[in-house]
This record gives C-alpha cells, sequence and structure tokens, in this order.
C-alpha cells in the first residue's frame, strides 16, 4: 500500500499536468506537411458541404480553396490545399510572426500600445498599423522567417507570402508561384494556426502572446464572414480575415464545447463572403456532430 499510493498519485499528477509540464493534448505532436494524409470520410464531409454551397451561390470549383483540421481528433481534410492566390489582408499574419521573431523580448515584456496596434492589425486589419510594423521588421526579413518555418515552398505550389507594405510604399517582391504581392494557400495556414496552438512560433511565450493579440478582447470582431455565420453558438475565435475585390477569404482557430478545430477558406467570387458565412455554421455542425451524417462526433 505504501508503494501504490506514491505511484497513484505520481500518475495523477502525470494526467494533470503542473506549472511547468502542462498536460499533453491530441495535437501537441501533430505534424503537418505534404505527407500528412486526410481523413476519408471527413474530406467527404467537406467536399460535399462546399459543392452544396458552390451550387447555391453560382461558384465553379476552382474559385474555393478549403481547409478543416480537428484538433480533437486529428482529422484533416482539405481542398485544393496548394493552390496559392491573392491572400489581401491575411498575409498580415506574417508581419506578426515578423515582429515577434526578431523582437522577442516582446514574448514577455510587450508594450501595451505596441499590444493593441498589433491587435488593430489582426483582428480589424488596419493596414496603416500592418505597414507600421513591416517597415520595422522589413519585408525580406518577413519573408526570410516565413521561409524558415516552410511556410513558402515554391517547389510545392507556394504558400504564405508578404512581399509589399499594406501602403503606397513602391517597395515590392512578388512571390514566385502566382506573381502576387501578398499570397497564401490552406496547407500553410493550417499549419500556421497549429504551429501558433503548440507553442512553436519562436517560442512558447511567444506563441502565447501572439494567440492573446489575435484575442484581443478590447477591439470587437469584424462582424462579416465566419464571425457572422458563427454568431450567437458561444465559440472562441481567433481569427484574421481577407477582403480585396473578389478575393475574399476567411481564416480561424475556432473553440467551443465538444470541439476545436481550424477552419480555413480562401475564395475569389463576388459572393465569397455568402460562402463564408454560410460555410462556418455547417462545418461547425459537422464538429459538434449534429449534421445528422456519419463521421460526427456527439
Amino acid at each position: 500500500m505504501r508503494i501504490i499510493i506514491p505511484l497513484m498519485l505520481m500518475f495523477v499528477a502525470s494526467a494533470l499536468g503542473s506549472p511547468d509540464h502542462p498536460p499533453t493534448r491530441p495535437y501537441d505532436n501533430y505534424v503537418l506537411d505534404y505527407s500528412t494524409s486526410v481523413d476519408p470520410a471527413l474530406e467527404t464531409q467537406l467536399e460535399s458541404i462546399d459543392t452544396k454551397l458552390r451550387t447555391k451561390y453560382g461558384i465553379s470549383p476552382d474559385q474555393t480553396n478549403v481547409g478543416l483540421l480537428d484538433l480533437d481528433h486529428l482529422r484533416l481534410a482539405m481542398i485544393h490545399p496548394d493552390h496559392t492566390d491573392y491572400a489581401a489582408s491575411v498575409a498580415k499574419i506574417g508581419i506578426l510572426l515578423g515582429y515577434f521573431q526578431t523582437h522577442p523580448d516582446a514574448a514577455t515584456h510587450l508594450d501595451p500600445a505596441v499590444r493593441h496596434e498589433l491587435g488593430l492589425m489582426i483582428k480589424v486589419s488596419s493596414n496603416e498599423m500592418a505597414s507600421k510594423y513591416s517597415h520595422i521588421v522589413g519585408l525580406k526579413k518577413i519573408q526570410s522567417i516565413l521561409d524558415s518555418y516552410g511556410f513558402y515552398d515554391k517547389n510545392h505550389g507556394g504558400g504564405i507570402w508578404c512581399g509589399k507594405h499594406y501602403s503606397r510604399d513602391g517597395e515590392r517582391y512578388p512571390d514566385p508561384v502566382s506573381d502576387n504581392s501578398h499570397a497564401a494557400n490552406v496547407r500553410q495556414l493550417l499549419r500556421y494556426y497549429l504551429l501558433l496552438e503548440q507553442g512553436k512560433l519562436v517560442s512558447p511565450e511567444a506563441s502565447a502572446t501572439m494567440r492573446q493579440i489575435f484575442d484581443s478582447p478590447d477591439i470587437p470582431h469584424d462582424e462579416n464572414k465566419f464571425v457572422k455565420g458563427l454568431a450567437g453558438r458561444g465559440l472562441h475565435i481567433l481569427r484574421k480575415s481577407g477582403t480585396w475585390q473578389d478575393w475574399l477569404h476567411d481564416t480561424a482557430d475556432i473553440t467551443g464545447p465538444g470541439r476545436h478545430y481550424i477552419l480555413v477558406a480562401l475564395t475569389k467570387n463576388p459572393k465569397g463572403d455568402e460562402y463564408l458565412v454560410d460555410l462556418a455554421p455547417a462545418v461547425d455542425d459537422l464538429m459538434k456532430g449534429t449534421d445528422g451524417r456519419s463521421g460526427g462526433f456527439k
């Protein structure tokens, strides 16, 4: 008995974690790369949702790129994962990463004014703040940092690219694959949020502070796209959207009762916003197992 009780206490402590050793999560060691397989059932369900919504809004198959990563059950589904297109403001996540990579002290000692300005850049997509911080870090430096994490690979379709300030500044470095000033694809956007959740962007402390900036509770969400579609569901959403002409995108890390997932959708169609508004609740129903089809988790 004297031996069993300490062993039981050790087991309980291990399961609950500690400040120095937090409990493990299903996705902590999950790797998303070019060889990662999709879940066939989830893939079929995501394709069905996409097809239904494209039909509803008259959107062609080549105008939507979608990714879904179920963090609780490690299920992946992607439509056109490596097609790189114009990213609009979504590429501002590269500026955020670049700032923390080049300012390591910001992870634990971030000036409140800087925190607020970065929050404006991410949460309401301030071009003024994006330009301010891309000038501070430098475009070539930002891209070299994105490349160092494998977020852009011209041999695999491209990825996240930030080659121009969000201003009238003429400095421009187009991405080699799509010739866009700002670019992104589904696979690398999913990876960005995954690594952020895993605490692997810059450092665990920096990743935590970056998540706080995505959260920025003092700055209201723009009530459009995914946020509009998920209104009233009691969800916690970390999100970066993008809008320019017919390029209408949204990307988010979404948590709710019984579900935690990353959803990415890039569209190029005048009806893209409507598509995104409908996509989010359809996927959320799927993730909480209320869609009425097999594969959901109750």
